[in-house]
């Protein structure tokens, strides 16, 4: 018997009498459960509109309205159930046909809706079970040791620490020992004198509980309590508690197991201390009473010794279960939780203490609250490592190292074009740029429409029609390309560009410019300052390092004063722009707004000290959460979420470069809207660089192979910035004459027109 699961909010279930048939069928859609129930205005039930149902209804009547009520298509014999039916007589009334049954009060009113559990359960806003993120317990028990004011604090420990949920214990001591939990009883044994003992000091008063469960659920936790007796069961019911837990000592507990499950709530058990056999036992009677749970596999010993943790014992729970389970710890360290989310446990639970030197059992074997939130980082780290399985793709980080590291097929003489290629004519050099040394039997016997100077790289397009080839293009805002020196007069004589970015690296700044560009340009400027210079040095205005800020000012003040060099030899009547990232990176995690305020204060006293003689107007570049350095990822800071650039260039006068690839990231990461995102950063915006994006990370996209609205972007544009200039700044773009910047001008002109 499948588990029994009630929705309590049901709104996603119901359309009233008076709603048409066609938005009934939508709701059904949105709801995925093939039926939707028909009340009227005050709830009450008047029937059910299934995928059947609808059927029927079209091959018998006349001309087919989806205006009409949905009265006029739903069957009003529908199966229902009154409130406080046992989840076990439920679970006789679903069926393969029957799959939802709504739960109605005395005056037939829906109340609640009840549906086969689907291999999980829901606590709170959280749904528990396969492909979901590991629901993680801090278990406080009774490690606040009776004092209300430490159960608090480990509530917001537990919270900061990146929990899920907050759970504590109640018991009747009257009622759950025979002796009435009296600890001065002398026939006690030692250990129940002693366990009696603490939990006869250590229990806080009910209304102390509630207090606890109320400041869990105001911080967005989730409130679990186990109840080891019935007389809590009823208090906790009572109160409002949406799931519980049953302890080890209690899985053989049937009666227990039964009222807990007659709640129709879902149960988180613990399996610790009971045999294969009272597992199955146990398994048996959960599903017989139509319990909807996890199991946990658990080791009751504190603390747990390594070598008996059996977390291979996950695989055969889940299976003897049929629903998933998850772990419960009582071993030192972090590393065995850890472990259990990549072996696929959908809840782990963990012991929670402010101090381990404290009285009683449970401390010696809880985490710190630091030791807990590394714990759940570990945890989130590995679930996003698992990732999705299935087909393998290159990540942008292997893409950039590829270009470095592999190697290309490249001309071993010149071609001329028509040619028919041999394998003498090819050789294998690096860098990989180009086609990967596997297309070699693609390319032998091509005969290419372009010559091949010695040397030059082959391509994915040489084996194919090119995408799209350089031409004249309508824009209403400036446009122009990324370069580096040697592709400026032929990028400028095949195109109508307005302007051209330089991309300078560390070695550009050695070079004579009188040699490179001899004679005045008759194009716009925009430069983009290098992020690496001599030295491996990343360039960081922000870092608290002083020697290595000194360095790294000097370095961007060697790029400014070539940069008014440049000026001069191109059509710049107002300061060159200049693309900069500014610093303000971390290596292993994002810092919060407090640790990010003295980056911002050094970042304004760095700029403060830069001289641009006004030739020269410096706008530092939006940035992704997780910027691509040279091949690996960092956490970015500063650049990335909308009140920091908007207040930024409010209080220092200063513009920005809006990369779009690198923002849509941050706002898929922040969670933000993106077009709201452009409505308060566009009016500060000099200049774009456009590419698409995907997920939190995938920067630098073909135009439409992301996520991006290119039609939206420049309506927006037009409004906030018609008159900055943009270059679309395609990953690889630049290369093999450009293809992949013309394809974006192409399907940018599209979307602007």
């Amino acid at each position: 018997m499948k588990g029994i699961q009630v929705e309590r909010n049901f709104t996603q279930f119901v359309v009233f009498a008076e709603d048409t048939i066609l938005s009934a069928l939508s709701k059904i859609t949105a709801n995925q459960s093939r039926l939707i129930f028909v009340v009227t205005e005050s709830g009450i039930l008047q029937g059910v509109l299934t995928d059947g149902d609808f059927r029927r209804w079209i091959a018998g009547c006349g001309e087919i309205d989806l205006n009409r009520p949905v009265t006029a298509a739903m069957n009003a014999e529908c199966r229902s159930a009154a409130e406080g039916t046992s989840p076990a007589e439920l679970a006789g009334l679903l069926t393969t046909r029957i799959i939802a049954i709504p739960l109605l009060d005395s005056h037939g009113r829906i109340v609640a809706v009840a549906r086969t559990a689907n291999n999980g359960l829901q606590l709170g806003n959280r749904r528990i079970g396969a492909g979901e993120p590991s629901f993680v317990i801090a278990e406080i028990g009774n490690n606040h040791n009776g004092n209300l004011e430490i159960a608090l604090k480990l509530i917001d420990a537990a919270h900061a620490a990146g929990a899920d949920c907050a759970k504590f214990q109640m018991r009747d001591m009257s009622k759950l020992y025979s002796n009435a939990g009296d600890s001065n009883d002398m026939a006690s044994d030692l250990g129940t004198q002693y366990t009696l003992d603490l939990l006869e000091r250590f229990q806080l008063s009910d209304d102390e509980l509630f207090r606890c469960f109320d400041h869990a659920a105001d911080k967005g936790l989730v409130p679990l309590c186990t109840p080891w007796d019935e007389t809590s069961l009823e208090k906790l019911n009572r109160w409002g508690m949406e799931g519980f837990k049953v302890a080890s000592a209690d899985f053989t507990n049937h009666a227990l197991i039964s009222q807990l499950a007659a709640t129709g709530k879902p149960l988180i058990c613990s399996t610790g201390m009971a045999s294969e056999m009272e597992i199955r036992s146990g398994i048996n009677h959960l599903q017989q009473v139509g319990a909807n749970f996890v199991l946990l596999h658990c080791n009751s010993t504190y603390p747990t010794p390594f070598k008996d943790v059996n977390l291979r014992y996950l695989e055969r729970l889940r299976d003897l279960a049929e629903a998933p389970v998850g772990y419960s710890g009582h071993e030192r360290g972090i590393e065995v939780p850890i472990a259990a989310a990549a072996l696929g446990a959908a809840v782990i639970e963990k012991h929670i203490t402010l101090d381990r030197g404290m009285e009683g059992n449970d401390h010696k074997v809880s985490l710190l609250p630091d030791e807990f939130k590394q714990m759940i980082q570990g945890i989130r780290r590995v679930e996003e490592s698992m990732g999705q399985g299935g087909e393998r793709s290159i990540s942008q980080g292997e893409m950039m190292n590829r270009e470095v590291l592999a190697k290309s097929l490249v001309a071993a003489c010149d071609i001329p074009a028509g040619i028919e290629i041999t394998e003498k004519m090819v050789r294998i050099q690096s860098p990989g740029q180009g086609l990967q040394p596997n297309r070699l039997n693609d390319l032998i016997g091509k005969r290419l429409p372009i010559s091949k100077t010695q040397g030059d790289v082959f391509f994915p397009s040489d084996l194919e029609q090119p995408a799209a080839t350089p031409r004249r293009y309508q824009f209403k805002q400036p446009f122009g390309l990324p370069v580096r020196y040697h592709d400026i007069e032929v990028f400028s004589k095949v195109s109508n560009l307005d302007l051209v970015e330089i991309h300078l690296s560390y070695k550009d700044l050695e070079v004579n410019l009188d040699d490179i560009l001899p004679e005045s340009q008759n194009i716009g400027l925009v430069i983009h300052a290098p992020e690496l210079f001599a030295g491996d040095h990343t360039l960081d205005l922000c870092t608290n390092d002083d020697k290595y800020r000194e360095h790294s000012k000097n370095e961007l003040q060697r790029v400014i004063d070539i940069s008014k060099d440049l000026r001069q030899r191109f059509e710049c009547q107002d300061p060159v722009l200049l693309v900069t990232n500014v610093g303000g990176f971390s290596e292993h995690r994002h810092l919060d707004r407090q640790e990010r305020a003295p980056l911002q204060q050094r970042l304004v006293e760095s700029l403060s000290q830069l001289n641009t003689a006004g030739e020269v107007e410096i706008i530092p570049q939006t940035m992704p959460p997780f910027p691509w350095h040279f091949g690996g990822q960092r956490f970015h800071n500063l650049f990335v979420d909308t009140d920091f650039i908007r207040n930024f260039c409010t209080e220092l006068n200063m513009r920005v470069c809006l990369d779009v690839s690198h923002s849509k990231l941050a706002c898929n990461h922040l969670h933000i809207s993106f077009r709201d995102f452009l409505d308060q950063i566009l009016p500060f915006t000099a200049h774009l660089h456009l590419a698409d994006a995907k997920d939190v990370d995938g920067e630098g996209l073909q135009i439409d192979d992301g996520e991006i609205d290119w039609v939206q972007l420049f309506l927006q544009i037009q409004q906030h910035c018609p008159k900055a200039s943009f270059i679309p700044e395609i990953w690889q773009g630049h290369k093999n004459g450009g293809e992949g910047a013309w394809l974006a001008l192409e399907r940018l002109e599209s979307a602007a027109a």
